[in-house]
């Protein structure tokens, strides 16, 4: 595809494009990630992940300066709460990292959530395997902030950073939220404010519960703001990168997450076409009726239902 040569050329119109035809699942996606799909395992994707106002944009505003400054070129894929209104992302990228936003070797673009309940939208995976055929040497993706459930991050990231900061009931979040189980690199922001302390013990004391590995989980602090902490997280992270590397573990969680992927797909792609069967098969519309007058139990009413399905489907051969 023309388009495709274009940005794997260095073309940055083209592969904006591109990242537009992957969010919005257009027809020509599956075409797109065939040609793309050669391309990536090259760069290093970092996940920034914790709950609400800790800081992790400017986290990130910070490590894309100090990236930047080392000759290495970068990928942001940040993830925003959706409009109630027009579905789209409410906080624009160019607002809180405007600075980079005339940097060639910087690019980032701002994805809604869209109800997402794991911190990343679906089209997520697909537009940090654009970003990386592209040729970035580090993507960074910062989840939305959920908090509760928010451990997708692991499906699409070589490395998880969990930001925290003090003062903010961080250690009871991050037990609710299996938090403590997704972070291969801590990061206890605004380290300057009282009850930082507190926070890197409590962190510890939860590591020593953990089952124990190979790599040891580092606590790194930082004040982003004041750019504190900075280098130390890149070099967290690059200890991290060369112990997945020695150990076969970044090829072990890259399979893994293409397997995961591949299965949601699947399931993607089968509640489509069985519920567009659904609409056009009385038999089966009418069981959500039949389950909502209890005249069928939810059991046998989903049995049921699969079955006639699956059978309609193998009928029409499957096709859309």
């Amino acid at each position: 595809m023309e388009i495709i040569a274009k940005m794997l050329a260095g073309d940055e119109l083209s592969l904006s494009r591109i990242i537009s035809m992957l969010e919005n699942d257009e027809i020509a996606v599956p075409t797109l990630m065939k040609f793309i799909s050669p391309h990536i395992g090259k760069a290093h994707c970092v996940g920034i992940t914790g709950p609400p106002g800790v800081g992790k944009s400017s986290l990130i505003d910070k490590l894309i300066s100090f990236l930047r400054q080392h000759e290495l070129t970068v990928g942001v894929v940040a993830v925003d709460p959706s409009s109630p209104f027009s579905g789209g992302a409410v906080l624009g990228d160019r607002i809180r990292m405007h600075k980079h936003a005339l940097d060639r070797g910087v690019f980032i673009r701002s994805m809604a959530s869209r109800d997402s309940t794991g911190g990343l939208p679906h089209t997520a995976s697909a537009v940090i395997k654009a970003l990386d055929a592209y040729g970035k040497d580090h993507i960074l993706i910062e989840t939305v902030g959920v908090g509760q459930t928010e451990i997708d991050i692991v499906k699409s990231a070589d490395t998880v950073l969990v930001t925290l900061a003090p003062e903010a009931g961080d250690d009871v979040q991050m037990m609710k939220a299996g938090l403590l189980e997704i972070a291969d690199i801590f990061v206890v922001n605004k380290s300057d404010h009282p009850g930082a302390d507190d926070l890197v013990l409590s962190i510890e004391n939860m590591l020593h519960l953990r089952e124990r590995s190979q790599w040891v989980t580092p606590i790194v602090r930082s004040e982003a703001p004041n750019n504190i902490g900075i280098d130390e997280i890149y070099r967290s992270i690059q200890r991290h990168r060369q112990y997945l590397g020695e150990t076969g573990l970044l090829y072990e969680r890259r399979k893994s997450n293409l397997r995961d992927e591949f299965i949601e797909r699947i399931k993607e792609k089968f509640l489509s076409r069985l519920l567009d069967v659904a609409e056009q098969d009385s038999r089966l519309s009418g069981y959500v009726s039949r389950v909502e007058n209890g005249e069928i139990d939810t059991h046998t009413a989903a049995d049921e239902f699969l079955k006639l399905s699956v059978a309609q489907m193998a009928e029409d051969g499957f096709q859309n």
